[in-house]
């Protein structure tokens, strides 16, 4: 199985570019939403996201989109929660290995990330049952590489309300619905827990 790994943020306040047919004398108008500060919502939630793979004929590969929603920034600490749910959905699956392309972000070149990277696959041989986990990086400055960023854009499109501004809750249950993958409990930094 080989899969695409990014993240991105889906904006409560920013509106996407994009066209669309409108009745004749009826333009469709996107209102520009603020911030105010008694909003208990974050501006815009942070995803982590997998596009994977797998060939399920020799002339046909399937692929799906895994989604985990953050609590505050992409980090390294949060990058490993990602991937061992990744594990974890993978070793249900039957799988037995991931080949994963990402780009350079710092959390994913980092030290902590390339030592847990390197202890599971140690632990992965050892037992012979867990996921092993070959990392490909993309060239720098390459998105168009990836093929998660452009379903990125298209999804945005899709959840986009034009003029209130939605919670956050009900952006992150529209972009799961935009993807068919259930919303599953968000990544929280363990920092911020203690």
């Amino acid at each position: 199985m080989w899969g695409f790994q990014d993240e991105t943020w889906w904006s409560r306040l920013a509106q996407p570019n994009m066209h669309t047919w409108e009745d004749t004398g009826r333009p469709l108008r996107l209102v520009q939403k603020t911030h105010k500060k008694t909003d208990p919502d974050p501006k815009a939630l942070a995803c982590y996201g997998l596009l994977v793979r797998w060939a399920a004929t020799p002339d046909e590969i399937n692929q799906k989109i895994w989604l985990r929603f953050v609590e505050g920034n992409p980090n390294s600490n949060l990058t490993i929660q990602f991937m061992e749910w990744v594990c974890g959905e993978l070793q249900a699956a039957g799988k037995k290995m991931l080949v994963m392309f990402w780009d350079h972000a710092s959390w994913h070149i980092s030290k902590m990330v390339q030592e847990w990277i390197k202890a599971h696959n140690q632990k992965a041989r050892q037992n012979r049952q867990s996921i092993r986990i070959l990392v490909c990086l993309l060239p720098k400055k390459s998105p168009w590489l990836n093929p998660i960023e452009p379903m990125w854009v298209h999804a945005k499109r899709r959840v986009v309300e034009p003029v209130r501004k939605l919670p956050a809750q009900e952006l992150a249950d529209r972009v799961c619905a935009a993807f068919d993958v259930p919303h599953e409990p968000h990544l929280v930094n363990v920092d911020d827990v203690l």
